[in-house]
């Protein structure tokens, strides 16, 4: 079930935008590169961590703005299009 809960705006958005889109990117080369490469291995490891943290704390941030309703088990998501915040359960 989704649920409208809330909007953003254009600025927030293109915030987590940015950040959702380097979290993809991190996660698919996670998929390529092997742990042969250890300075690399570990600036993905490092880098994946830091993107992750920054991508959470938007949500924790925008939540405690504006007040979004929440659900056990329940995730928020974002519609890159329309800036509209929906719970999904």
């Amino acid at each position: 079930m989704k649920k409208l809960v809330g909007q953003v705006t254009p600025e927030e958005k293109n915030e987590i935008q940015a950040l959702f889109e380097r979290r993809n990117g991190l996660n698919e080369l996670a998929k390529i590169l092997s742990a042969d490469n250890t300075e690399l291995y570990e600036k993905l490891v490092k880098d994946m961590g830091e993107t992750g943290t920054k991508f959470q704390g938007w949500w924790d941030r925008m939540s405690a703005k504006y007040q979004w309703e929440s659900a056990e088990n329940g995730n928020w998501e974002i519609n890159f299009e329309t800036n509209e915040i929906y719970l999904v359960v």
